[in-house]
């Protein structure tokens, strides 16, 4: 039997280093916080090795919402963004800045409007003025036709209440970032919406959120999307209540990028790997299955190139 040439087994290694990396898109990332501003090449390369293909820069405020825009120009076909007000700073709205969002959020490059949504955890704005402003979100990607990305925290009625206003008139809604219960979950699918897991998996510890949502499937993959919401939600695999066949599902590649350039201070993107094992041990599915669906969920709803 003939044996393959030098130049051809080199092609199969770089084909199968090719096949070591999941293809990831990270659909929310902070990345104009200012944690990264001495090294954003490095981070966003790291990502990229990671397996990381795109991320989506989170807009929390006006000027963020900008700072997101710029990057994308910097990073193309890599960064794209969102325009949007963070519940947290709804007290601080004004016309004038809001008709600077509304410029901001005609980019091509803004995929999404948010982050939007309610948040009485901690009523750092009050109630009232949080849903005014939320609903001036809902307009707006109603107008462009964009996808609402909505953080909500203690406010599930209030949020049905608003959505349900809208009807069929609502655009797509991604719920990032969900820490909420299986109810509220199964809740937001019946209503088409599409479920955002960080590394909050981790931190869970009740019977009734994320990781029962995961272990009894009640995500359909069609619906799932991942982020690291970077640098918050340090996906922490060492956590003792972490299951271990959880643990076990975890690759010495995703780890080595987690625990040598990611902290509880400071979160990266190239964490994503170690997220999408982690959801897929909980749900009993191969990581590249979940590392697939959520990819080319993110490159649908967003229209990303």
């Amino acid at each position: 039997m003939a044996t393959q040439s030098t130049p051809e087994l080199s092609k199969a290694s770089n084909m199968e280093k090719c096949y070591e990396n999941y293809i990831l898109i990270d659909i929310g990332a902070n990345l104009t916080n200012k944690k990264y501003s001495r090294d954003l090449d490095t981070v966003v390369q790291r990502a990229k090795d990671s397996g990381v293909q795109k991320i989506m820069v989170t807009g929390t405020s006006v000027k963020g919402s900008k700072e997101a825009l710029r990057l994308t120009r910097i990073y193309p076909g890599t960064l794209y963004s969102t325009a949007g007000i963070h519940p947290h700073d709804a007290k601080s709205y004004d016309d004038d800045s809001w008709l600077e969002l509304c410029k901001i959020a005609e980019n091509p490059e803004c995929v999404a409007i948010g982050e939007c949504g309610l948040d009485f955890n901690r009523n750092f704005s009050d109630p009232e003025d949080q849903k005014t402003v939320f609903e001036k979100h809902i307009k707006l990607a109603i107008q462009h036709n964009k996808p609402l990305f909505v953080h909500e925290r203690d406010a599930f009625d209030e949020l049905m209440e608003i959505f349900n206003r809208y009807g069929n008139e609502l655009p797509q809604v991604v719920i990032h970032c969900f820490t909420g219960t299986v109810e509220h979950a199964l809740a937001y699918l019946n209503k088409g919406f599409y479920i955002g897991l960080t590394g909050y998996l981790c931190k869970d510890k009740s019977d009734t959120g994320v990781r029962k949502l995961l272990v009894d499937n009640l995500i359909p993959l069609d619906r799932l999307l991942v982020e690291t919401d970077a640098p918050f939600m340090y996906p922490n695999t060492r956590a003792s209540k972490l299951p271990i066949h959880v643990k076990d599902g975890l690759t010495e590649r995703s780890t080595t990028f987690l625990h040598r350039y990611c902290t509880f201070q400071r979160n990266e993107p190239c964490s994503l790997p170690a997220i999408v094992e982690m959801v897929a041990a909980f749900m009993n599915k191969k990581p590249e299955e979940v590392a697939l669906s959520t990819s080319f969920n993110a490159m649908k709803l967003f229209g990303l190139s």
